[in-house]
């Protein structure tokens, strides 16, 4: 029964031997075709160049490949003993890690590179959107300082208009020094309001821009056709948008704020009073020194907020860097497993046959093992034996009589080395204890 079975074995193995190798050149050849794809987007140079340069590197790979394996499931599976398996092992090892570094990050970039750098280009857009929102932000941080601008100018406005009709401030109606001054700091005022209601427009222009610019970057990712010129139209988008972000970081009003707020306090004129009696010049005197402290306050405030604006951290500069379909692979290998699985699965698929040759081979070995000598021995043994009985025979010694004699042999040579063992010990003086 374990004659059969290994015979069977044995018949299975020369069975699928033609199958393995057909396997092995069809796996070597699909992974040549997709190394070829891979390998054309990394080179640059003529057509005709890059034709014949990847045509020559994939099938550089095909055979490596096939001879790779063909050595393998040739070696690995008559490989007895524990240290020349390991190194067998071994060898198989650096051999898959070489078919990974040459290969397989190619044929991963052949099946995945398209959607590796479309992937690329939608988190660019998703980056660039970012710094659009924050420099936008940035810009209109100073319109909420358009309330308080306004408050104020409306309030000096309010007050000069009091003094000129009701005498509000010195009890005497009419323009004077008074009115002057408050007309003055509220047209300050009118003017800086005037300049960020311009900052909103221009920021709500640029902005507007912008968006532009993503929208046709996110319908260059998602359309279909080639990713090369799409990534080109990208590029010219990316270096477009990164123009209005650039502007919008220098369309900020707060700088402008903050000057208008230090020279309310730091340029203040006040005008000589024009009263022409000393009581009324006396009031207007007081009335200029608290509207001096009450645009000093303000001032301070302004310049505050200015500066809290100011203190907001700037768009950090951001440089597109197209990638290859290679490079795209490799930098979201972790988005494309089943892409790389597939890859390096055409690489290293024939690993398999080579275990599965080793398994079915030690299990021949052992089933022969525990077979009669009868059984165990070849065609070639049996002619060996056939001839040494004949040259006995000629000799005219019988196969008992040759036998008995091999054993007398044996024992003469036992026996030779017993004496001589004995002999050494008894020439040799034992060390017994001193006297």
């Amino acid at each position: 029964m374990a004659l059969a079975a290994s015979h069977r074995l044995q018949d299975g193995v020369l069975a699928v031997e033609t199958m393995t190798r057909f396997a092995l050149a069809v796996l070597a050849l699909a992974s040549g075709v997709y190394t070829y794809l891979g390998v054309r987007s990394l080179l640059d140079g003529s057509p005709t160049a890059v034709f014949f340069a990847a045509i020559i590197y994939s099938a550089s790979v095909s055979v490596a490949i096939y001879a790779f394996w063909s050595y393998m499931a040739r070696f690995y599976p008559h490989v007895i003993g524990a240290s020349s398996r390991g190194a067998m092992m071994g060898v198989m090892a650096l051999g898959c890690a070489m078919i990974i570094a040459m290969s397989s990050w190619l044929n991963a970039a052949a099946l995945a590179g398209s959607a590796a750098l479309e992937q690329h280009l939608a988190e660019t857009v998703q980056d660039y959107t970012a710094d659009l929102d924050q420099a936008h932000q940035n810009a209109l941080a100073a319109q909420s300082l358009l309330p308080d601008i306004q408050r104020t100018s409306e309030r000096f406005s309010r007050l000069a208009e009091d003094e000129r009709e009701n005498g509000a401030l010195t009890g005497t109606t009419g323009s004077g020094s008074v009115v002057q001054l408050l007309s003055q700091m509220s047209s300050q005022l009118s003017e800086l309001e005037a300049g960020v209601l311009a900052s909103r427009e221009r920021v709500t222009t640029l902005f507007d821009e912008g968006r532009s610019h993503l929208a046709t970057m996110r319908t260059l990712v998602s359309a279909p056709g080639a990713i090369a010129p799409r990534s080109d139209d990208f590029s010219a988008e990316v270096v477009a948008l990164s123009g209005v972000i650039t502007s919008l970081e220098q369309t900020s009003i707060a700088p402008s704020v903050k000057r208008a707020a230090e020279d309310l306090s730091l340029g203040f004129i006040a005008p000589v009073a024009d009263g022409r009696g000393a009581d009324l010049a006396n009031r207007q005197d007081q009335v200029m020194q608290t509207i001096r402290a009450s645009v000093a306050a303000q001032s301070q405030v302004l310049s505050q907020a200015a500066d809290d604006i100011l203190a907001r951290e700037p768009v950090a500069e951001r440089r597109f860097v197209p990638l290859s379909s290679a490079e795209a692979v490799l930098r979201y290998a972790a988005d494309f497993i089943p892409a790389w699985a597939g890859a390096i699965s055409i690489d290293l698929l024939p690993a398999v046959l080579v275990f599965i040759l080793a398994v079915v081979h030690g299990a021949i070995r052992r089933q022969e093992e525990r077979l009669p000598f009868a059984q165990r021995i070849t065609a070639a043994e049996l002619l060996e034996a056939m001839e040494v009985q004949r040259a006995l025979g000629r000799q005219g010694i019988g196969i008992e009589e040759a036998l008995q004699a091999t054993e007398n042999e044996d024992e003469r040579t036992h026996t030779d080395s017993n004496i001589t063992s004995l002999d050494t010990s008894v020439k040799t003086p034992r060390k017994g204890p001193p006297a």
